[in-house]
């Protein structure tokens, strides 16, 4: 997907850690990322950057996020932006003052990055469609992620679970070389420990499922450096 169709979404959070986290797993699903860290930095971004929705902590320092919120809706330029309030405070009550900051969403920490990245899809469908849509493309190949399915030149490719999360990673960065450390800590995770061979392995399967006899190889293996999703291969 070009970068420049990717959503833009903005984090306004005051804690780092936090920050750093978000950020990672929003890239990683296909967003582009730009964060403040309190309320005045936030309506700066969102009045200069246009971002597609915003992430916003309630306690912030300078202005709370109920005032963000507030302005980012009296301002004519940011009126319509879709606002995902994210908040320790969890009551009822709390959740009625957010929404009628004009918050279109709400959600409690702790939450898991999956949970806030359906949710954001679901504002941002409501908001605008076609930032929403769900479909890679590279080449003759067509990635659908709310299917889960993948077509090459009109046929059905079926991937083991693990091929389908390289593919996807491999999609979203068209390209893109990555080194097998890198793709392990993307497709498996930071926490789990995988023999780097491994990518090796399922990069065959990959490799296998996607091409058929007539078919180009659209994975480049980079000699001492890894492989990309290239459809210049040779």
């Amino acid at each position: 997907m070009n970068s420049a169709l990717k959503p833009l979404i903005l984090i306004v959070e005051d804690e780092a850690d936090l920050v750093t986290l978000l950020k990672y797993n929003l890239e990683k699903e296909g967003f582009r990322v730009i964060s403040a860290s309190d309320g005045e930095e936030a309506l700066l971004l969102a009045n200069e950057q246009a971002p597609h929705l915003v992430l916003l902590d309630w306690m912030l320092p300078l202005m709370s996020g109920l005032e963000v919120c507030r302005q980012l809706r009296r301002n004519p330029k940011t009126r319509d932006t879709p606002v995902i309030m994210l908040t320790a405070r969890g009551e009822e009550a709390d959740k009625v003052r957010g929404l009628n900051s004009g918050a279109d969403d709400y959600i409690a920490k702790p939450f898991s990055p999956t949970e806030l990245v359906a949710r954001m899809r679901a504002v941002l469908r409501r908001a605008a469609p076609g930032l929403a849509e769900e479909l890679l493309r590279f080449a003759d190949v067509v990635m659908d992620l709310a299917a889960h399915r993948v077509r090459r030149n009109g046929r059905d490719v079926h991937l083991g679970p693990t091929e389908f999360r390289l593919l996807r990673h491999f999609m979203q960065h068209p390209g893109r070389v990555f080194s097998r450390e890198q793709l392990l800590d993307v497709v498996w995770g930071h926490d789990v420990y995988v023999e780097p061979r491994t990518v090796d392995v399922h990069i065959r399967r990959l490799r296998k499922a996607l091409n058929e006899t007539d078919d180009q190889d659209l994975i480049r293996t980079v000699r001492s450096a890894g492989y990309a999703l290239d459809q210049n291969t040779l």
